[in-house]
């Protein structure tokens, strides 16, 4: 029997995942990685950290799947969108990786929307700019760190690293370049003028060939294989945007249903088959099943705000679930269903790593009073996750029909 290896670098967790051709999960492993946050507004991560996680979980979930690696057909990797990580000719890393939530370039951004820069690539790219993109990090890097990009021979994406990291070969994957800002997606290319736009019409040799989803994009090396368990020689494909993964994962075939995924971002999306043109749509980009769009409304508003909390503040509850051998977050659930909507009015605005609509919108606790308890704080963030979901959604609605089902992936699923 031929089996299938996934794996999965979102902002917080790395993961790998064996299935059979049925789609049954064998064996899952996972670690969470570290989040860098050395000045205010940037988050990044170490990309030899983020590489050896990869090579941990790969070698775990063989071990547990009790899968002879030589019956694995193929590989397939997944990572989040934009952000980005600069590479030598040797594919060795030159900068830390930069995730999708900095907000370093911001002021740019800004400029932009000022001087209209915005809706003159709009008309090409079918977005909405913002801070974490390649086109604003390139640009203040440019301007602030040059250096990194001199030494730089290809700006990588999060996926397309690791795949270059288990292959030793470089390119980019459509789903993942079309919602980066960098491509005229009419034409499904870079565009020169598109990047004289943003001020960095130099970056296209750095740019990597794009591919499809389905492509072979190399084969485990021989190094890798050692690290990993894999056969040398095991195909990986092109793989895809995290988001696009979630929609194709949980069933998202046609336009009557609609996806959400409740990650780091919240991700709501939907599939059509034309691309919705509108300026206050997210973003439209290339699906991975060709003749579809898939149309998003989303912003770093989701379950990262429900980690943070976790991590700076619940200690004790991080202890009992440890000792009762479940998840932080299931004591959460708990702590949740012993509250009542009525018992308290506080506010949360999940906006920690700001919003789509302002990079530098804070998160705020709003009504919050002495008697207050733990759990009932702990509700307000859940409630302004929920509905910061719901905004985004309310927009998808103005351009379809209510879904006749809604499939929910992502970290807090």
């Amino acid at each position: 029997m031929k089996y299938l290896l996934g794996i999965d670098n979102g902002g917080t967790v790395t993961k790998a995942a064996i299935y059979d051709y049925e789609g049954r999960e064998l064996a899952v492993s996972g670690i969470k990685t570290r989040l860098l946050m050395p000045f205010p507004g940037f988050t990044e991560r170490d990309p030899d950290e983020l590489w050896k996680a990869n090579t941990e979980v790969i070698k775990d979930v063989i071990t547990k799947s009790g899968v002879d690696a030589h019956n694995i057909a193929g590989v397939a990797v997944t990572g989040h969108g934009n952000g980005m990580y600069p590479v030598d000719e040797r594919g060795e890393s030159v900068y830390n990786g930069i995730i999708s939530t900095d907000t370093r370039a911001a002021d740019i951004v800004s400029k932009w929307y000022e001087d209209k820069t915005s809706d003159r690539v709009r008309e090409k790219t079918l977005q909405a700019i913002y801070p974490g993109q390649p086109p604003a990090l390139l640009a203040w890097l440019k301007q602030n760190n040059p250096e990194v990009l001199e030494k730089a021979k290809w700006i990588l994406l999060c996926k397309d690293y690791i795949r270059a990291c288990l292959t030793g070969e470089i390119c980019t994957e459509f789903t993942d370049i079309s919602v980066a800002n960098l491509i005229d997606t009419a034409a499904g290319r870079y565009d020169i003028d598109l990047l004289r736009e943003y001020g960095i019409e130099e970056m296209i040799s750095k740019l990597p060939p794009i591919k499809k989803s389905s492509d072979i994009c190399g084969y485990i090396t021989k190094e890798v294989a050692s690290l990993t368990g894999l056969a040398e020689g095991t195909p990986v494909a092109g793989g895809m945007c995290d988001m696009h993964s979630c929609a194709i994962a949980t069933g998202i075939i046609d336009e009557e249903m609609l996806c959400i995924v409740a990650g780091t971002w919240s991700i709501n999306q939907y599939i059509s088959r034309k691309p919705i043109i509108a300026d206050d749509l997210f973003l439209s980009s290339f699906y991975c099943d060709e003749g579809f769009w898939l149309n998003t409304e989303a912003s770093a508003t989701s379950a990262g705000n429900l980690e943070w909390f976790v991590d700076r503040f619940l200690g004790e509850e991080k202890l009992i679930s440890i000792k009762q051998g479940i998840s932080v977050y299931e004591v959460c659930n708990k702590m949740i269903e012993e509250t009542q909507p009525e018992e308290s009015d506080i506010l949360f605005l999940p906006f920690l790593l700001g919003t789509n609509e302002d990079s530098n919108s804070k998160a705020c606790f709003i009504g919050l009073n002495g008697w207050h308890t733990k759990a009932q704080v702990l509700r307000s963030i859940y409630e302004g996750v929920v509905f910061s979901h719901l905004y985004h959604i309310n927009k998808l609605l103005k351009y379809r029909e209510h879904p006749k089902s809604i499939r929910l992936s992502g970290g807090a699923s």
